[in-house]
């Protein structure tokens, strides 16, 4: 019984630790979509005019909160019991639903 007990803990113990990693990986890529964020807008601020500068400063503080949003729920909906296998999978996703925040509109 006793090891049946030490055995269940180890095993929510590695799950846990599984989750933590994965997210993780993810917190480093949405750092990573952060900068290529930051560094798109800044190219973009320098070649607009100055009249459209506060239009422009409005619509990238919604693009970096949007982004932030995605990333803190991304990180919250992250499954502790989710297959070692369906990790990857999980991270595509999470890159796929940021990729439209991060490339340039047009």
């Amino acid at each position: 019984m006793r090891a049946a007990l030490a055995l269940l803990i180890c095993a929510g113990a590695a799950f846990a630790q599984d989750a933590e990693i994965q997210k993780q990986l993810i917190q480093r890529q949405q750092q990573s979509d952060a900068f290529s964020l930051q560094l798109r807008q800044s190219q973009e601020a320098l070649k607009a005019p100055a009249s459209a500068k506060p239009a422009l400063e409005a619509r990238q503080l919604g693009e970096r909160q949007r982004l932030e949003n995605v990333g803190e729920r991304q990180l919250r909906d992250v499954k502790p019991d989710a297959p070692q296998e369906l990790r990857p999978q999980e991270r595509q996703q999470a890159d796929d639903e940021r990729r439209p925040l991060v490339a340039p509109a047009r």
